[in-house]
Formats: C-alpha cells, sequence, structure tokens
C-alpha cells in the first residue's frame, strides 16, 4: 500500500476530492473510488476493464509481457516440474506442499472422486443429447444437497472439505455426463489411478474392456488441467465471487461459475478452433481462409490465434505446443487431414508477416483443442474439460474471499430509462 493520493475535480466545481491509492506488490497502482459516493458519484466503467473489484494474493498476470504466475510461480515451471494437484494445493494454500503434505493431499483428493449413489439417479432426467454443460450446471449444483455437513461457510473445515469434494468429484462427473450421452455404463473411479488417469479411464473404459491409460495421455490430461486451474478475475471467477458475496454455498457458487464458463465468448475458445478445422475442411482451402482472415470486411476469423489478454504471446501456448507433439505421435495420428490442416495454420501464422505484426500466435486453446480431439474427446465436452481445470482456481478465490472481510455484490449503473411519469388516469 502507499499513502499516494489522487484529486478528482469536476468542471466548474473549485472543490477536489482525494481519492486513495494502493499499490499491490505487482502490477498498476489502483486508485479508491469509494469516498465517491458520499458525493453523489458513481464510475462508470462497462465490463469492468479498468476496475479492481477485490483484492488477492492468488494469480497475477501481465499480458503484455506474457506472465502468469500462480501464488508467484511461474506457469511454465509449474508445468515443467509440477503436476495438477500440486498446483491445487498451492493455490488453495499458498504455498507448495512438503512431501508429506502432497501425498495426504493426494490421498484426501483420492478418497473423495465417488459421488453418492442416488446422484446416478439425476441423469436419468437428462435427455441423452442435452448439452454437457447444461448437466454439468445442474448435477454440482445439486451436490450441496447431499453434504449438509459442509455447508456453514463460517467454518474453515467445512471450506476445505467442500474443496476437496468439489475438486475430486469434477472429473467423476464429467466422465458420467459423457457416459450419459453414448449410452454406456457409468465407470467408478479407482484409487490406484492419479488423478488425470482416473479421468481419461472412466471416459474411454468399460466395464467388459479396461484399456491401460497411456503416461502419455494421462501426462498430457494433467497438463491442460493444470494450465486452466486459474487465471486472475476473469468473468466466471467474478462470477464465483459474486455469487459467494451473497453467502451461497460453495456448491452453487461453482455450478454459476460453470454457467458462465459455458458462454462461447469465455469457455468456448478451444471447440471453436475444431469447428473452425472442420469448417477448412481441407488443406487445399487453406489460403482461401488466411485471405478472408486478412479481410477487415469479412466476418471470418482464425479462432486459436492471439489473447485479448496476452498482447505478445501466450506463456501456456509453448507448453501446451510441445504436448500437442507428444500426443500426436503417441496416438500415430501426425498425418490426419485435420491436424495436417492445424500444422499449416500454426506455420503460417508463426511466419506471416501480417499475423506477426498483429500478435496473433497460436493460444493454448489452439494446442488444447487439437489434443482433446486427438485423444477422442468430443468438442461438446471440450467446455466441461475447462471447468475441471479452473475449479481449484474457483475455489480458491472464493475461500480468499471467504477467509476476509469482505461485501455483497452490487454494481451500480448509469440510468438512461424515462425519468418520472405519472400512471395515466382511467
Amino acid at each position: 500500500m502507499s499513502n499516494k493520493v489522487a484529486k478528482l475535480t469536476l468542471e466548474g466545481s473549485t472543490e477536489s476530492i482525494d481519492l486513495p491509492v494502493f499499490s499491490g506488490t505487482l502490477g498498476p497502482d489502483v486508485v479508491d473510488v469509494g469516498g465517491l459516493t458520499a458525493k453523489g458519484l458513481f464510475t462508470y466503467d462497462p465490463g469492468f476493464m479498468s476496475t479492481a473489484s477485490c483484492k488477492s494474493a492468488i494469480t497475477y498476470i501481465d499480458g503484455d509481457k506474457g506472465v502468469l504466475l500462480h501464488r508467484g510461480y511461474p506457469i511454465e515451471q509449474l508445468a515443467e516440474g509440477s503436476n495438477f494437484l500440486e498446483t491445487c494445493f498451492l493455490l488453495l494454500n499458498g504455498e507448495l506442499p512438503d512431501a508429506e503434505e502432497n501425498l495426504e493431499f493426494a490421498k484426501s483428493i483420492r478418497y473423495h472422486t465417488m459421488v453418492h449413489e442416488q446422484l446416478y439417479e439425476f441423469f436419468k432426467g437428462f435427455p441423452r443429447d442435452a448439452h454437457p454443460m447444461a448437466i454439468m450446471v445442474g448435477v454440482v449444483g445439486a451436490l450441496s444437497a447431499f453434504y449438509h455437513d459442509s455447508l456453514d461457510i463460517n467454518d474453515e473445515k467445512h471450506r476445505e472439505l467442500a474443496a476437496l469434494r468439489l475438486i475430486a468429484k469434477m472429473p467423476t462427473i464429467a466422465a458420467m455426463v459423457y457416459k450419459h450421452s453414448i449410452g454406456q455404463p457409468f465407470l467408478y473411479p479407482r484409487n490406484d489411478f492419479s488423478y488425470a488417469e482416473n479421468f481419461l479411464h472412466m471416459m474411454f473404459n468399460t466395464p467388459c474392456d479396461e484399456a491401460k491409460v497411456s503416461p502419455i495421455l494421462a501426462k498430457a490430461m494433467d497438463t491442460i488441467f493444470l494450465l486452466h486451474a486459474d487465471h486472475e478475475q476473469n468473468a466466471s471467477t467474478s462470477t464465483v465471487r459474486l455469487a459467494g458475496s451473497t453467502g451461497a454455498n460453495p456448491f452453487a457458487c461453482i455450478s454459476s461459475g460453470i454457467a458462465a464458463l459455458w458462454g462461447p465468448a469465455h469457455g468456448g475458445a478451444n471447440e471453436a478452433v475444431l469447428n473452425m478445422l472442420y469448417e477448412i475442411e481441407d488443406e487445399s482451402r487453406i489460403e482461401e481462409f488466411i485471405n478472408r482472415a486478412k479481410d477487415k470486411n469479412d466476418p471470418f476469423r482464425l479462432m486459436g490465434f492471439g489473447h485479448r489478454v496476452y498482447k505478445n504471446f501466450d506463456p501456456r501456448a509453448k507448453v501446451m505446443r510441445e504436448i500437442c507433439d507428444e500426443v500426436l505421435q503417441d496416438l500415430g495420428v501426425e498425418n490426419d487431414p485435420l491436424f495436417r490442416i492445424a500444422r499449416r495454420l500454426e506455420k503460417i501464422a508463426l511466419e506471416d508477416e501480417y499475423f506477426i505484426e498483429r500478435k496473433l500466435y497460436p493460444n493454448v486453446d489452439f494446442y488444447s483443442g487439437i489434443i482433446l480431439q486427438a485423444i477422442g474427446i468430443p468438442a461438446s465436452m471440450f467446455t466441461v474439460i475447462f471447468a475441471i481445470g479452473r475449479t481449484p482456481g474457483w475455489i480458491s478465490h472464493w475461500n480468499e474471499m471467504i477467509s476476509n472481510p469482505y461485501k455483497i455484490g452490487r454494481p451500480r449503473q448509469l440510468y438512461t430509462g424515462h425519468v418520472k411519469r405519472d400512471y395515466p388516469k382511467k
């Protein structure tokens, strides 16, 4: 924090308003505008693009420099040396676990992966062709009906137990959603599998054929979860915080985050990549679509290139590119027509001056979409995968807020409707 002050003077007024200026450990200073309300003023900031809605010590992003830190640790280092569950512990607790804590946390997650047997009945009420995210919103929210023993948000132990349950059960529920859509029986999680292995086992194995999960695919899945674990105050995380500010239970709050993530402008980017590749259809048409992307009068956009936060490069993309190569080689699909189109697009984006000047580099969604497609996960499930990965970030931000003094979220508005008018007499 600092003792700096910003002065606001309205045109035509001789009086200025002092506004405190705060400094974080990283990032730009922020002006505290809370005092404006007493002066009869609000700020106007559509999309909250210039507004810090909270204090947080979890994640820091510098989009201009391509920096993403979780509790101070660069995402590249975590992707190389850590794993998803260790990163979950880091986000939740602020520090990396020691060896004993790591084992205990993984064990706690492992023994919370099963869901209540009655939850299986829920799925009978959803049509087979229901969107996976529609089911996720309903089922995750319904978890609160089963865990009355951990719904006191003011109890630290209850919050910890809810966090474990949510992180552990998300892959199980996600796999159930997929199995429901294809008419196959649900598989129980196994305690001898890692987090990512368990997910792939429940997704693709059946009671009559339990194949060994490829360690390369399990590593890829774990890395995808890790790289999506948190991304500061994005739309879904802000939704979780806003819902949490009302005192809602953690299961309801995470369900609200899933609903926000469902929006195509937030969680649907890697699905959009696959749709684009299918639209291009053949390598011979790549130049046509590149020209369309360069034409400002054509609404077509290359999906998976550039990023609204990262202005130079996405620090997660380099990691994902390497994983992508390993997965395609392991599965022997490097020459699949769809992936050949993707590789050509990637090469053009990295070499063509038009894309270089505009910093339209391949981002994490470009590579994760290709990887998930190669593994055999349908595009309709991509946002569900995103939700699994983002759960520790959501719950960490919720817990951080609840653990400190907070206010119920109540944004203001610039009213542009009718002034007072009288109801007509009859």
